[in-house]
């Protein structure tokens, strides 16, 4: 039995390492297979820069080739290699769609991609620690951080008059911040 050869290159490849979640699958888009899914990035509409697609839930993950794609307000619809119906669609809803962090453009020296920040610790000025950032989100002034200690969340706003400095191999972010804000 002779399998078409990109689906066979698709079905073979190891799962990366060094995946990042992009977003997530949120439904079905019409009836002829197309997924809806809402994307973790800046612009939507980049996912559609990677040929392929890494969805899983539950740390299991299988490749699917993006053979087509377009941008709706605050949504990215694309349809995958494998999924012909709306049925096969729908089931994919909630799993989490992610690039291998490999394959993501390099970042000029100010610059940092959002998962690489989950995990550092932060500190202020004063020397205390506030936490490890949780995860960050967009509010549409500016994007904030969100750090955990001791079951206390802080939201620390990510500009620049406030995180001074980013030091990734140390894992660690020096904020003018207070533990009282």
């Amino acid at each position: 039995m002779v399998k078409d050869s990109k689906a066979s290159s698709i079905e073979a490849q190891q799962v990366p390492e060094d995946l990042v979640v992009m977003g997530y699958i949120s439904g079905a888009f019409g009836i002829q297979g197309w997924v809806s899914l809402v994307a973790d990035t800046q612009y939507a509409d980049s996912l559609l820069d990677y040929k392929t697609w890494w969805v899983g839930r539950d740390g299991r993950w299988s490749a699917k080739a993006v053979l087509d794609g377009h941008v709706q307000p605050k949504k990215l619809n694309a349809r995958l290699e494998g999924v012909a119906d709306r049925d096969a669609a729908f089931a994919l809803k909630g799993c989490e769609v992610a690039v291998p962090r490999s394959a993501m453009p390099a970042l000029a020296a100010d610059e940092y991609y959002w998962a690489d920040l989950v995990g550092v610790q932060v500190v202020n000025q004063q020397g205390e620690s506030l936490g490890v950032i949780d995860r960050l989100f967009e509010t549409g002034a500016n994007d904030v951080i969100v750090v955990k200690a001791d079951g206390v969340e802080r939201l620390v706003p990510f500009v620049g008059h406030v995180v001074l400095n980013v030091d990734l191999p140390a894992k660690t972010m020096l904020v003018d911040w207070g533990l009282d804000y």
